[in-house]
């Protein structure tokens, strides 16, 4: 006889089963690329992830005849919801064989969850939260994703939608390489804008003073992104957090402020794409694991655009597109550095679209966001 049903995870054991679930869950999937075992294990750490200082996570595992077939996690992000005022609740982590009956399981028992929390609608998948990894792959499977970028199967947009959730947002993500980069006309874009601009000033990110670089992103961030979609304002624990992971592989010939008359107006950071030398690891860096990240990581030729700001009075006037220009020519002007992802952009945003069009990136992959009325 066949048993099947839901875990919600509680010991020690089962947390670990419901982080490792992913390993042999992909293991013969060419282009997944297993994510660091700490990283995960910190992700859905309560204690570790200041993002748990604002928000509630409770996890559930679906087995069948003894064995782990599946696993979500349903969140309540406070910060978010005092934000919009509303009373969203997310759902994440979300990995499932083909199997309708057992996706059913699983977003039913978190939608009770987040119901029974005061919830009346669902949104994800966020990883745990919204300036983690989010989304599902729908494009683009043939290739390999980019670092904090998602690659699942190409079936769980039909488990998703056939478990009665719909599309709320897509995501692009664009390509540029050096092949494809019009640099003539890139370079008369640019040079109107410094024209408009003749105080404008592009440096690269200080990393001996980290702490006040982070403010500055941070605060630029805040306010260029509250009018965006999904977008909550980041604590400062949060934004040190995320600078401390990043330290190690920040690269500064692709991480910059630009300035105006020494005030910061923009930032944009590009990392290494680290994903090329994560691929043949198991998702463990010791004993010799971070040895070879440090080794290799000068030798990468890719990197993903990740973050990007530009405060509201300053948008439109191209320090987006000059930004993008400056970790370009860097780019060719560094052996090696031949392509850049530039990455998430929402569909809505119509400007960011341009703006990558016009420097000659192309469309690559695509990801979905989606909701439930609960």
């Amino acid at each position: 006889m066949n048993s099947s049903g839901v875990t919600f995870v509680s010991s020690k054991e089962e947390k670990k089963r419901f982080t490792n679930f992913i390993y042999p869950f992909y293991k013969n999937e060419e282009h997944w690329v297993p994510p660091l075992r700490m990283d995960q294990k910190k992700l859905i750490s309560t204690e570790k992830n200041p993002f748990f200082n604002n928000a509630e996570i409770a996890l559930f595992l679906a087995e069948k005849d003894g064995k782990d077939v599946g696993r979500i996690a349903a969140i309540v992000d406070h910060r978010f919801n005092d934000f919009h005022n509303s009373k969203t609740g997310h759902f994440g982590f979300f990995e499932c064989i083909n199997d309708q009956h057992t996706a059913n399981l699983l977003f039913r028992v978190a939608t009770d969850w987040l119901r029974d929390k005061g919830m009346n609608k669902a949104v994800g998948p966020t990883n745990p939260g919204m300036m983690d990894t989010i989304g599902v792959l729908i494009e683009g499977f043939d290739k390999d994703p980019y670092i904090l970028m998602p690659y699942n199967f190409p079936y769980y947009d039909e488990l998703i939608m056939n478990a009665g959730l719909t599309k709320e947002m897509d995501m692009y993500a664009y390509m540029v390489d050096t092949e494809t980069v019009n640099v003539e006309r890139m370079e008369r874009a640019m040079n109107i804008v410094r024209h408009r601009l003749s105080d404008l000033e592009i440096r690269p990110l200080n990393l001996k003073e980290m702490k006040s670089e982070i403010k500055i992103i941070k605060d630029i961030y805040n306010q260029a992104w509250k009018n965006n979609w999904g977008f909550i304002p980041l604590s400062d624990e949060e934004f040190e957090a995320l600078g401390n992971d990043l330290k190690m592989i920040i690269d500064t010939d692709f991480a910059h402020i630009a300035e105006i008359k020494g005030e910061p107006v923009a930032f944009s950071v590009g990392l290494p794409n680290i994903n090329e030398i994560l691929k043949d690891m198991n998702g463990k860096l010791f004993p010799f694991g971070i040895i070879k990240l440090l080794w290799k990581k000068r030798k990468l030729n890719s990197l993903r655009t990740a973050l990007m700001g530009v405060l509201p009075e300053y948008q439109g006037k191209g320090i987006d597109a000059l930004l993008h220009q400056r970790s370009i020519k860097n780019g060719l002007e560094t052996e090696g550095k031949t392509i850049s992802e530039l990455s998430w952009i929402l569909e809505t945003n119509t400007e960011m679209i341009r703006v990558a069009e016009r420097i000659g990136a192309k469309h690559d992959k695509s990801y979905r966001m989606y909701s439930k009325e609960l």
